[in-house]
């Protein structure tokens, strides 16, 4: 399963039930390069590219969720010490399915909480449609 610059996971084309009445498209490949970001193929064409400090910025954990909202209601807000304060960038280190829904990225700061949908990765995808809102209504490409 894994290369030299990453984690290489295959989808099936099976059909399952998705959670929601929303048809999502799934991922038909998924390419994780750790020192760079998750690039993935979806079903229906399109081709998505996330950076790993994104990824890590916008997991949708409860604990990211929380320190995004209180950034966002007070600019003044303590950041975390993260676990990566030596001068290293921040990288994934893992990577795992979490059954035919979603994937969960562990990263080098030790973070391994967030299970990244793929409704939820299609949502704060950094080359979608500008007029498209991210997590919260907010642009994911916005300053959080």
């Amino acid at each position: 399963m894994g290369r030299d610059k990453g984690y290489y996971l295959s989808m099936n084309g099976a059909s399952t039930t998705r959670p929601s009445i929303e048809a999502v498209p799934r991922p038909k490949h998924l390419d994780l390069a750790k020192n760079k970001g998750l690039t993935v193929t979806w079903e229906d064409g399109r081709v998505s590219f996330y950076p790993i400090a994104y990824l890590r910025k916008w997991s949708p954990s409860a604990d990211a969720k929380e320190l995004r909202e209180s950034m966002a209601s007070n600019p003044l807000t303590v950041l975390p010490v993260s676990d990566v304060g030596d001068g290293r960038p921040l990288t994934a280190v893992g990577a795992e399915l979490v059954g035919q829904y979603a994937l969960r990225i562990t990263f080098s700061d030790g973070h391994d909480t967030g299970i990244y949908s793929w409704a939820y990765l299609r949502q704060i995808d950094p080359n979608r449609p500008a007029e498209t809102a991210g997590p919260a209504g907010e642009s994911a490409g916005g300053a959080l």
